[in-house]
């Protein structure tokens, strides 16, 4: 079976803690890396009751959306909440794990889990997360020399695209020049214009690699001055990561709409409550899981026919709905954070197959218990 830390490094490379925002506190909060996993509980918060469960089934890790630890605290000693449930984890051998921002924006993360549950297509980030930047290095080599050029290059970090590593264009040409004096040239004789077939080498490389693939570029290159370029790639702009999604449903009324949110999300007290007209036509959606009225000024002026979120306040919804924006679904919290547990559970599975027991919490966490 594998260990803690083959289990969260396989989450943190789908859901990268780097990718979290400055404020949030995310990764492995307790257990021993080295320790087994054989059975991974999955949840949205971190309760007393959700540990309990936990404890109760057995389970070696338990995996949360929402922080225990938000806030710095001096003690986590059993006699406060939070330190309770962290003692009741840890003494029993389970240990915790949070992915919160860092799996929101995420390729298979919370705003996408909730709008593949709602039928959402063609999905779209609303706020596409910004490319690592990019530079393009190009650089004129000897024939010879090329593939060592090119090898130094790929060893220092450069030509890695998506899953492909090793990428590199090359084509060929002629190189002119003439050494002056005080020079030591490595083909050609001073004062004598020479040409050489060359190889032009471009490569693409994290722009936090610049110095060193200079650097390697300039100790495996034979030229004592050899010519190269260094070009900042502008992002273009496809990343399928970012905050939100937005997507396409089949034609269809607010009213009915509203009931399909109703029907996939599990039920709380909250319910599900709608602002806009009944009879309105729905066909392009917004979604953001948890609280997203920080989006909401960007979608006043889109196309978008309604927007499905949480949290929504009441002077923030009523401002937004006077620019005859797209309707309001407002839901609860954590039945829209909810769906991303099945899909991170099944992509556990699907990556450690029956070497390790999962299973979903279905325990309500949302805070409100009822209504009248």
């Amino acid at each position: 079976m594998p260990s803690l830390a083959d289990v969260v490094d396989l989450l943190h490379s789908w859901y990268p803690p780097a990718t979290a925002d400055s404020w949030d506190a995310v990764g492995l909060v307790a257990g021993d890396p080295a320790a087994s996993v054989s059975k991974v509980l999955f949840a949205v918060d971190p309760t007393i009751d959700v540990a309990r469960e936990a404890v109760e089934w057995g389970a070696d890790l338990l995996v949360v959306h929402h922080p225990l630890f938000l806030s710095p605290v001096s003690s986590v000693a059993a006699t406060t909440p939070k330190g309770r449930i962290l003692h009741h984890l840890t003494s029993h051998g389970c240990a915790l794990l949070t992915a919160h921002t860092n799996a929101d924006q995420a390729v298979s993360g919370v705003s996408e889990s909730l709008a593949l549950a709602l039928g959402l297509t063609d999905l779209a980030p609303i706020r596409p997360a910004p490319a690592a930047p990019l530079d393009k290095v190009v650089v004129f080599v000897p024939v010879d020399h090329a593939e060592a050029v090119r090898a130094a290059l790929h060893d220092a970090g450069a030509g890695r695209i998506g899953d492909y590593d090793s990428a590199s264009w090359s084509t060929a040409g002629e190189g002119r020049f003439r050494p002056l004096d005080g020079a030591d040239p490595a083909i050609g004789s001073v004062g004598e214009l020479e040409v050489v077939d060359e190889t032009r080498i471009e490569v693409v490389a994290p722009r936090g690699r610049r110095t060193a693939l200079v650097r390697a570029l300039l100790a495996a290159h034979p030229y004592e001055e050899p010519a190269f370029d260094v070009v900042p790639l502008a992002d273009p702009g496809l990343t399928t990561t970012g905050t939100g999604r937005v997507g396409t449903v089949e034609a269809t009324t607010l009213d009915q709409f509203a009931a399909r949110v109703a029907r996939s999300l599990p039920s709380t007290a909250h319910g599900v409550r709608v602002a806009g007209d009944p009879t309105r036509r729905v066909r392009k959606v917004a979604v953001c899981g948890g609280a997203g009225d920080f989006l909401l000024d960007e979608l006043a002026g889109s196309d978008v026919d309604v927007y499905v979120t949480s949290d929504l306040r009441h002077h923030r919804a009523g401002e937004f709905r006077e620019h005859d924006g797209p309707a309001l679904v407002d839901v609860a919290h954590w039945a829209a954070e909810w769906t991303w547990l099945p899909a991170v559970e099944g992509r556990l599975r699907a990556a450690v197959g029956d070497r390790v027991e999962t299973r979903v919490s279905t325990l309500c966490t949302d805070p409100w218990t009822f209504r009248h």
